[in-house]
């Protein structure tokens, strides 16, 4: 089984990734993380940020999941996902794809900004920011779609319903 879990940064995705992962590990099940940033760093961080660099490793991610699929090795993944073709290729070439939408209001990611992407958008620092200057095009068919504005307790519950479909 492959779980998608995307949205914008700091909507949660590691954060849910990560209790899915403990969980299961908890319970004996070997499983693969693939993080969007631990990937850029695996292939030694040869890629920015710009649209091609980010479907380069958008890409990557695909093939790595189709490779790891097909020797039914289950995958959690914690990504942007901004390409909709991506999230078609995966529908359309994983054996048991599921994807996870994170969906948070932009007011409240300015707020959490824990790698400070926002606040360096803000101030002209950096561009091409996923939401910002990046359109994302939400997910049209999703298999679950959470509404993290609220609190990480009943935020990281919905791990609970995910791993019932391992």
């Amino acid at each position: 089984m492959i779980v998608w879990i995307i949205g914008l940064s700091g909507a949660g995705k590691t954060t849910l990734a990560n209790q899915i992962v403990c969980k299961l590990r908890e319970k004996g099940k070997k499983i693969v993380h693939l993080d969007g940033d631990l990937i850029r760093n695996l292939y030694g961080n040869d890629i920015g940020h710009s649209i091609e660099d980010r479907k380069k490793n958008a890409d990557r991610i695909c093939k790595l999941c189709k490779f790891l699929d097909l020797q039914e090795i289950d995958v959690v993944t914690s990504i942007l996902s901004i390409f909709p073709e991506s999230r078609q290729w995966c529908r359309e070439n994983l054996i048991n794809y599921y994807e996870v939408f994170i969906k948070t209001d932009i007011q409240i990611l300015k707020k959490r900004d824990s790698k400070g992407i926002y606040k360096k958008f803000d101030r002209g620092l950096i561009k091409n920011v996923a939401g910002l200057d990046l359109n994302f095009i939400e997910p049209d068919r999703p298999d679950l779609i959470i509404n993290n504005n609220g609190n990480l307790g009943d935020f990281i519950k919905y791990s609970d319903s995910i791993i019932k479909k391992f």
